[in-house]
């Protein structure tokens, strides 16, 4: 039997051992799927200008690094993310709306936003 199909097979019985539940790694990666910068709100748009300007920013945090502790982004050293708030009409806190930027901080590598406070992420293309 080929490596592959004897591993595949490990991974049905083992599903089938879980309760058709397969076993994930503690830790695994995805590919965040991408926005355009026009498909973003008008708030994270003004966001990404500020960014490339080098401000200023209208929260105190705005800036810091943003550590990736659940790894939804890809991995790189500790200090490549920064993280803004994009604000939210209406709330009373920071709301959950974000922009996470890898690299210089004034021209980043990549970026990325998030509605849901870090749960999901999406690339910003142009």
């Amino acid at each position: 039997m080929r490596p592959s199909r004897a591993l595949a097979l490990a991974l049905v019985a083992t599903s089938v051992a879980l309760g058709g539940m397969l076993p994930v790694a503690a830790h695994a990666r995805t590919t965040p799927a991408e926005i355009t910068a026009a498909e973003l709100p008008p708030e994270a748009r003004e966001v990404l200008a500020k960014i490339e300007a080098g401000g200023p920013f209208r929260y105190s945090r705005d800036g810091i690094v943003f550590g990736n502790r659940e790894h939804r982004l890809p991995g790189k050293p500790h200090g490549y993310y920064h993280e803004y708030t994009v604000y939210t009409p209406g709330s009373k806190d920071r709301g959950a709306r974000r922009v996470i930027c890898g690299g210089p901080k004034t021209r980043p590598d990549a970026c990325w936003y998030t509605a849901d406070h870090y749960n999901s992420f999406r690339r910003i293309v142009p």
